[in-house]
Order: C-alpha cells, then structure tokens, then sequence
C-alpha cells in the first residue's frame, strides 16, 4: 500500500487531476478488500509497532494532501474520489491529526454545504498547509528535485478560501459547477463562468447530481471525525458547526421542494447533540423540537383537522425504507433534545407543542414500514421520546377517536397501548440489551398505568390475569407474568426494578396481590427498596394510591380452592413435605431452636450474615441486640454443641 499512496501524494502534488482520480479509485477500491480497523478510543498510539507507524504517518500525509487538495478548483469526479478517499481514512482513529484542525473541518463543512464564517479559519488553515509544505520539501529533497516539487504545490495545491462564485447555488439548493480548459494539460478545473451554448438540461442534472454526492461525502466525512474524535468535537463546538448546519437543515424545511438529500446532515445533528452536552442545551433553546417536528409530519404527509387530531388513512402503503431511515435521524434529536424535559413543568405553550409531538409520535406507533427490523428501529425511537416526556403529554395516547380503534377497552382507543404492549414483547423475546431496549418501553407502561385507570385495566387483563394454574411457579410461566417476573431477579439493577415497578402499579401497589401474582421471594427486593416488605400490609398505601380506583381483584375457582395450599414464597402449591419436627418431644425442639439461635449468632459475628427484621414501617432493620442472648459460657458450650454435630466435625465455622 506504502508505494500507491507516495505516487498519490505525488500526483496531488504536480495537480494530475486524472492521475490522481484513477490512482484514488485503485486506492479505494483496494480498500473494500483490506479495510483499515477501527481502533478503539481509549487506544495507545505508542504501542504500535515499527511495521505500523510508516504507515499511519502516509495516510496523515495523505490526508494532509487531499484536505488542500479539494480546497481549490476540482473536477466533480475527482472531488467525489478525493473526498470517499478522506472518508475511507476517518475511521481509522490514529490517523486523523491533518483532519481535526480547524481549516480542515471548514474545508469539509463547505463541501457539505455548511456556510462557516470564522476569523480564526486563515490562520488554522496556514498551519494544515505548512504541513503539506513540510511534507513535500522532505520529499523533495529525498528525491532530489526540491524546487521543481516546490513550484507545482505553489501552483497547483494553494490552500486558498472557498468563496461563493465557485459555488453558485441553485433555487433546488444544489450546486452549479463550470468547467474550463486548464492550459495544454489536457484536463478539466472547476473555475466561474458561463453556461456553454451547446450544453444540455440532462448535463446540468448530471452536475447538480454530482455536487449532491460530493456534498453526502463531506458530510459523511464529518459525520466519522465528530464520531471518532473527541479534539474534532470540541473544534466544532467552537467552530459554531451547529449554528451553520442548523441554518443549512432549517433552509430545507421551510423550503416548498420535497425534503431531500438531508440525511447526513441530520445525522451530523444528532451526533453533535448526542456528544456534546451544551449543543443540546443550545438547540433546546432554539426551540429545536418545533423545528424537527415539521420535517417529521413532512416526511409521514401527514395531514391535520380541527382539535389537533390527525387525518389517518387506514389505506396508505407503508412507508419505504429511506422514508424510514430520514425518519429515524429526526427521532434520535429530537430524543437528545427533549430527554431532560421530564424533569420540568411546562407550561401552556410547551404543552400544546409537546401534545402536538406525542400526536406525531403516536401515528408512528402505528406505521407499517418496509422491513420488520426498519418497524422496529423506528419504535423503539419513538418510545425513547415518550419516555422523556412530562406526565401530562401522556393523555394524548388515549385521545385518538374510538371509531378508528382497532383494539376498545371500557370505550377508549387502546390502539397505542396495544402497540406498545406487542413491542415489549417483541423485545422481551428476544433478551438482548434489555437496559437499552426493554427499559424505556416498560417506564413507559409505568407511567401511563399510574396516571390513566383504562390504560392500566387493559395491561393488567393482558399481563396479569386472574390465576388458575397455581401449580406452575411465576418465573416458570412462559407468559408475559412470567417473562416480568424472571426479570425481577435480573442482575442489572436498572432492568430489575423497572419490570418489578410495572407489576407493582398493575397489582395498585397492593402487596398481599403483588406477592399473589409474583411470589414472596421475587417480589422481596422492591418491597425491602420501597419499604411495605410486611405483606400484612393491605392496598393503596403507596405513593400514587389515590389514582386507583376501589375496583376488587377478581380470583377464579381454581385459585380460591388452592389459596390456602400456596407456598407465598414461591407463589405456587408446594407438595407436601414431611415435618422435620416429627417424633421430638418439646425439650428436644427447644434444644435445637437455641442451637439454631447460636449458629446464626455466630455467622452474624464473623459478619457473614447480618440478620435482619421487618420494622412497624414495613422496612428492614438489624437485628444484633435481638440476637445476642449467648453469654460467654453459653459459647463455649456451644463450640461443643457444633463439634458434636453431624457432619460438622472437624469443620470450622468461617
């Protein structure tokens, strides 16, 4: 690879446009077969081996090239090869020196179509060019011809800021390009002019074409150093990247054409407001919600009548899959921008656009796309905002008029509920990343069950219905009962205590039905967290008792003949097992309580164990001054007690 890439640079060098393009096209087709890896962030640049490091210091000079080369007047085929070259070598983290400096990152903002206006961007861009001058003096002294090398990069590669008439954009928001002849090199420049005489409409539609994919890969381009580079992230904060690519995507929206060719962009947005916190605090202020709504109701072609309810068409083809992907990109903003509004109470303006939004966000719900997978993506999305969202945006998922209902409950559309239900158990099946993609759907549910009596009522007869078969134990239960509560012994914490809450609020947070439906020894963890761990404690005590209705829980016949068989640990009928007490006389069975009673002292002791009683409060609390009642005889006696034991002896108790 080392001999291509020195002949690449030499080429940049003498200005072979052509030579260059075939010798990039070799370059990046050669590295569909050999890619470079991705090194992971936190890799050490140190460690790599002599092999290695020519290498990387070629791709920087390479870099460093093409970053000046494609400043100045290219034709649009080696533009796009230039700049799929500079992508192909943003992924490779220990080679993006040349690429995270300032002028490099206006360079690529301009071939994105991102106007930035720095003062500071001529001095940068003097530094990314005294690179390229040093790299190829050193080489021009290896190879002996310094001064000829010298004229061609003054002549041929000046790093030179890129103005508007090189440019001109059109009304359709693409770019028009002229071509002139450059001398007798018998190769074509980018310079301003006039549009030839002779030139055809499909010719301009071929220009404009190729000024779009130029545009996608420098945004792509972008788009891997914001990802890869923490330097690149903090350059573009400063940069102001954010306020020229919002001007530039806020051009489109309000625009009368179709919304195209933005994809990039807003996939530049998210990463930006995804990495770097004051950005988002930045677009939340910018009212960025409002803005990214109306592409997204652009995209769906979704049509409005009186009282904020949508026109749906029951009819409509689902959605194609790059409509889909578009969709996705404004999902994920507008998720960075909105997650913190569930901390704050809006008022009345917020709350008529957040209705708005949810209302949007419930026809997504509902779409059908082209792919299961592009459904699901979409979603789970779409979840994520819900979940952020405040409380009382929630009410709009039950406001969707019942004659369009394909699922009624107690005369309310469950449409949105039902979707929501069929996408936990679509994740829930299939057991992957549940923090990331089961926890935002189940507070979902959560909230809405808390806060609407229909939508709690339906989960409930869908999760929790009435008992029959008391023979199985809960977390056995192949159910959707079943799959919640094997998760409330989940090793994450976060995943464990969302699926523990929702079947909590489904029981009213009722613990003697909360234990019936789950098992005492599952449902331990959140009482002992919450504090009513005394199943003696009857409904409604809980923090939200007064959304509950007095409505009773209903038992089968199956269920009220077994209800004094059941194990409440297990929540299950047990079979009988025969009394370890039997034939003892009462002496006997105090001689072994206290034995007992000693052991368990003893563990507590050496702080193995920490017993543990239930206080008036329904909350756990040590037990040491209840369970000291051994004095220091009594230990001594008790030693021998433990060594006379069976299948103790010679043991010791650690």
């Amino acid at each position: 690879m080392a001999p291509d890439v020195e002949r690449i640079i030499q080429s940049i060098s003498l200005g072979d446009q052509d030579t260059v393009q075939l010798l990039l096209d070799s370059y990046n087709t050669q590295f569909r077969k050999n890619k470079i890896r991705d090194c992971p962030p936190n890799f050490d640049s140190d460690i790599d081996s002599d092999d290695e490091r020519p290498d990387l210091l070629l791709r920087e000079d390479l870099a460093a090239a093409l970053l000046c080369f494609v400043s100045g007047q290219l034709q649009p085929a080696v533009l796009r090869a230039c700049l799929h070259t500079l992508r192909i070598l943003s992924r490779d983290r220990r080679a993006l020196g040349p690429m995270v400096t300032d002028g490099a990152l206006f360079t690529l903002a301009h071939q994105g179509g991102i106007d930035l206006l720095q003062p500071c961007q001529l001095h940068d861009r003097s530094k990314t060019e005294a690179q390229w001058d040093r790299t190829q003096i050193h080489r021009a002294e290896a190879s002996g011809c310094q001064g000829a090398a010298d004229a061609d990069v003054k002549c041929a590669v000046s790093f030179s800021v890129p103005t508007k008439e090189v440019c001109v954009s059109t009304t359709n928001g693409s770019d028009r390009h002229f071509y002139k002849q450059r001398g007798n090199e018998g190769h074509l420049v980018l310079a301003p002019g006039k549009k030839d005489a002779g030139e055809e409409d499909s010719e301009k539609d071929r220009k404009e074409e190729d000024g779009e994919v130029c545009r996608k890969e420098a945004m792509k381009v972008l788009c891997n150093l914001i990802y890869n580079s923490p330097k690149a992230q903090e350059r573009a904060s400063a940069l102001r990247l954010l306020q020229g690519l919002w001007e530039s995507l806020k051009q489109g929206i309000w625009s009368t054409a179709p919304p195209t060719g933005q994809f990039y962009k807003r996939r530049l947005l998210f990463l930006l407001t995804a990495l770097r916190p004051e950005l988002r605090l930045q677009l939340q202020q910018e009212r960025g919600v409002l803005v990214l709504t109306t592409p997204l109701e652009q995209y769906l072609s979704l049509r409005w009548a009186e009282g904020h309810q949508l026109i749906t068409d029951s009819t409509a083809p689902p959605i194609s899959k790059e409509v889909s992907q578009d969709v996705i990109e404004i999902l994920k903003t507008i998720f960075n921008i909105a997650h913190r509004f569930y901390r704050q109470e809006p008022d009345e303006e917020e709350a008529a656009l957040h209705c708005r939004l949810v209302t949007v966000l419930c026809h997504c719900l509902l779409l059908s796309c082209d792919g299961a997978d592009m459904l699901e993506e979409l979603q789970g999305h779409t979840v994520n905002i819900l979940s952020a969202l405040p409380l009382t945006c929630l009410d709009v998922l039950l406001a969707v008029p019942v004659d369009q209902a394909s699922h009624k409950y107690e005369g309310v559309n469950m449409d949105c509920v039902h979707a929501l239900l069929l996408f936990m158990d679509r994740r829930l099946n299939r057991g992957q990343k549940l923090k990331e993609k089961l926890t935002p759907v189940l507070s979902l549910l959560t909230k809405s069950s808390r806060v609407h009596r229909e939508t709690r009522h339906y989960l409930r007869q869908k999760i929790l219905p009435p008992l029959r078969d008391v023979a199985v134990r809960p977390e056995q239960d192949s159910s959707l009962r079943g799959q919640l509560v094997r998760l409330m012994t989940h090793v994450d914490t976060d995943v464990k205590d969302c699926a523990a809450e929702l079947l909590f609020v489904l029981c009213k947070e009722n613990v003697s039905r909360y234990v019936k439906y789950t098992g005492y020894g599952n449902t331990a963890g959140l009482l002992a967290a919450r504090g009513p761990l005394d199943s003696r404690r009857n409904s409604g005590d809980g923090q939200f008792a007064s959304h509950y209705s007095s409505d009773s829980d209903s038992d089968t016949e199956e269920y009220r003949e077994a209800r004094s068989k059941i194990n409440l640990v297990t929540g299950r009928v047990e079979a009988e097992q025969p009394d370890p007490m039997e034939g003892m006389t009462k002496e006997e069975k105090e001689e072994e309580a206290r034995r007992l009673i000693c052991m368990i002292n003893r563990l507590s002791q050496d702080q193995i164990i920490q017993p543990m009683g239930v206080t008036a409060d329904g909350r756990l609390a040590p037990l040491w001054g209840q369970m000291r009642g051994c004095t220091e005889e009594e230990d001594e006696e008790e030693e021998q007690d433990l060594n006379s034991m069976p299948g103790l002896k010679d043991k010791t108790i650690k």
